[in-house]
């Protein structure tokens, strides 16, 4: 039933849909005023990115907090120093999903694959990755599995290296599968305005 609730809760949100620069752009606004934006690549239908916004507690509209998708940097105002900027040496911390599994990618990890663990912490429902030279430790969940009530599957999880580049995979189970399509027959559905139009509320 879980898995039904919140396929319902999208169904019921507000949506509005804009095809631009080759992306399926969805706005969803939900009955408790939160919003979630996401983009689809038209050929492929992969998921590019997902953001959401709350209220503010004054009843502003807040930040949006980035799910998936390429963080993005925040363009520094005129009177801020170009020394409060991130170090571009920092790792990276992006989700970037496939069609079949979720999948994020760490850059600016240089160490060998065999320094690396990453592990599934079932009880805290997160997955965490070690290093064993103490560089380097991140703990993060996977909001679509709590979403669904789904357990964490130690199984699922994989991980790989390259490039600096620390890349773990986890296996979407078949129940993610199934409503990711009715979600997508569904969007089908949504009448989609041309960029001429304007935006889809995702700025």
């Amino acid at each position: 039933m879980a898995v039904r609730s919140w396929l319902e809760s999208l169904r019921a949100a507000s949506k509005t849909a804009l095809v631009q620069d080759g992306k399926r752009k969805i706005h969803y606004l939900f009955e408790d005023g939160k919003e979630m934006a996401e983009e689809y690549d038209v050929k492929t239908g992969l998921l590019v990115s997902r953001r959401w916004r709350e209220k503010n507690t004054l009843g502003g509209s807040g930040k949006w907090q980035i799910e998936v998708g390429e963080p993005t940097s925040p363009l520094l105002g005129l009177l801020e120093s170009e020394l409060i900027k991130e170090s571009s040496s920092n790792p990276v911390f992006m989700r970037k999903d496939t069609l079949s599994s979720f999948q994020w990618r760490i850059r600016n990890l240089p160490y060998p694959r065999e320094v690396y663990s990453v592990s599934v912490e079932k009880e805290q429902r997160c997955c965490v990755i070690r290093t064993t030279n103490k560089k380097y430790y991140k703990k993060f969940s996977i909001p679509d599995l709590d979403r669904y009530q789904l357990p964490l599957d130690t199984a699922a999880l994989t991980f790989t290296h390259a490039n600096n580049t620390l890349i773990i995979t986890y296996q979407k189970p078949k129940e993610i599968l199934a409503a990711e399509e009715q979600l997508q027959k569904e969007l089908k559905k949504v009448k989609t305005a041309n960029s001429g139009d304007g935006d889809c509320k995702t700025q």
